[in-house]
């Protein structure tokens, strides 16, 4: 039996078709509901969903004047404001191509995105790096003036059209440009069952900030689109309190936010959540154990990538057994290749691969040049390694790139890192093969501890429970591990930093 799955087609995304009127159709019937809740320790900025409308109208208004034309790219440059989902959400209104980006990017780096990109507007907030182009450039109180702006029409035309890029994380090696149709948007229908367990009487906390990819569809795209209530905490608030306070029923962060909420130690009573989410890299189950003894409440995970969002992933209604990541979300059609490109046997470590029907999936990747490099062949390989069982439960390995080598077996950092969180002492960890020299490398342990313990223990913990190729040969006490703005995890910074202090 093949790790290949043939679902029945996810149903047609409509034509036309314009993602923003989309997101925003289930609450046009509700215009009085609270869309959007900003949360401070001082209250809530609260939005209604006829002011965050007529706020993307608006603003698709105002755009339009400044002599735009459908098809033309909009870089965002706005920081971690309810300014950034209205902007994008206005551009993709009126037919724009909005190309969100991090503020914390360098002027050169935005400069060799603005290159490839070739924006006709850059959208910038205060202090924000912008790139040398001669793009022309409005700032938040232009944007806060389109608001109250007349309605645009909604640009309405056919859903395989670009509707939005993205950059991804640059695990591969750099960043590229992803580009995703408005369908996109239709297809991460998918996920309200397979993952989130969503309807339109949740209210929905995500830790993330305004202007993450994983913040925007999950902690706001996907409420609105199915007229929920987003949640969105100010930097620094503290969650604990932020969810009992304002009755959240989802909260959905990456697993170092989970971490941090128990690292106390204390019992969290949040009466009106029913589960949490978690993606941007794999949840340990020690991690998931100790928010389950916390709060009584279950975590699930999904699997994903700027490529296509999540597409595996556990649910309430089909939860996963420990250990594994989730299954197909219903639709999707999924395979595991082996060395050659074909499927491989369950059961057997492959690469995760996408069918190129997915709706979900993106057009293709921007080449340095600015030109459009569409999809070919079957298949879109992921570069995740993971193995499917009988019942299509898919258990994930680890990254292609983070994968190590000791002695010619291939070995997930992941795995050891399980193990090793287990010791008492320590607080997190983080495995990556190194090189001391020439043709020598070894596996190490990264960790943090209050005070480092004995090498010699820590060996003695490893042998417990992995088998010699398998256990770090190198252990080195941290102050921190590098992680992005966003919590996560770098073995490529780790690996880095260490060989350079050599």
């Amino acid at each position: 039996m093949r790790a290949l799955t043939d679902p029945a087609p996810f149903p047609a995304c409509p034509t036309p078709f314009n993602m923003a009127r989309y997101v925003l159709a289930a609450g046009s019937g509700t215009p009085d509901k609270i869309a959007l809740q900003i949360l401070r320790a001082s209250g809530a900025e609260r939005w209604s969903y006829a002011r965050l409308i007529a706020s993307v109208r608006g603003t698709g208004t105002g755009l339009l004047r400044q002599g735009l034309r459908p098809g033309d790219r909009v870089l965002l440059r706005l920081g971690n404001t309810v300014d950034f989902p209205v902007a994008y959400l206005g551009a993709i209104a009126a037919g724009l191509v909005p190309v969100p980006t991090s503020t914390q990017l360098t002027a050169p780096e935005i400069t060799r995105i603005a290159q490839e990109i070739a924006p006709a507007l850059v959208l910038a907030g205060d202090g924000v790096a912008l790139p040398d182009h001669p793009a022309p450039v409005l700032g938040q109180a232009d944007l806060h003036a389109m608001q109250d702006l007349p309605p645009c029409d909604w640009h309405m035309a056919v859903p395989e059209r670009p509707g939005y890029i993205i950059y991804t994380s640059g695990s591969g090696g750099s960043p590229r440009a992803v580009v995703h149709a408005h369908r996109a948007i239709w297809a991460r229908r998918m996920m309200w069952d397979g993952w989130y367990g969503l309807t339109p009487d949740d209210r929905i906390l995500h830790a993330g900030a305004f202007n993450w990819t994983y913040t925007l569809g999950t902690g706001l795209m996907d409420p609105w689109a199915i007229g929920a209530t987003a949640l969105i905490p100010e930097p620094g608030a503290p969650l604990g309190l932020m969810l009992k306070r304002f009755d959240a029923t989802i909260f959905a962060a990456v697993p170092g936010v989970y971490r941090q909420m128990l690292k106390d130690g204390r019992v969290l009573q949040l009466p009106h959540l029913r589960h949490g989410l978690s993606a941007g890299e794999k949840l340990p189950e020690v991690t998931r154990t100790a928010w389950r003894e916390a709060t009584g409440y279950e975590i699930y995970e999904a699997l994903g990538m700027s490529e296509c969002s999540t597409y595996i992933s556990s649910s309430p209604g089909r939860p996963a057994a420990p250990g594994v990541a989730g299954y197909p979300q219903e639709g999707r059609r999924i395979a595991v290749l082996g060395a050659d490109g074909t499927p491989a046997p369950r059961g057997e470590d492959g690469m995760l691969a996408i069918h190129r029907s997915d709706p979900g999936l993106m057009l293709g990747y921007l080449t340095p040049d600015g030109t459009e490099l569409p999809l070919t062949g079957d298949w879109f390989v992921t570069g995740d390694c993971v193995n499917m069982n009988t019942e299509d439960a898919i258990t994930y390995v680890g990254r292609n790139d983070d994968m190590m080598n000791a002695g010619g077996f291939r070995v997930s950092p992941l795995e050891v890192e399980r193990a090793l969180a287990q010791h008492p002492a320590l607080h997190d960890v983080a495995c990556t093969e190194v090189s001391l020299r020439e043709g020598v490398s070894v596996i190490a342990a990264f960790y943090i501890a209050d005070a480092p313990p004995d090498e010699a223990d820590l060996m003695e913990f490893a042998a417990r429970s992995l088998a010699r190729y398998k256990q770090p040969r190198l252990y080195r006490h941290c102050a921190t591990l590098p992680r992005s703005a966003n919590g996560k995890l770098s073995r490529r910074a780790l690996r880095t930093e260490f060989e350079a202090s050599l």
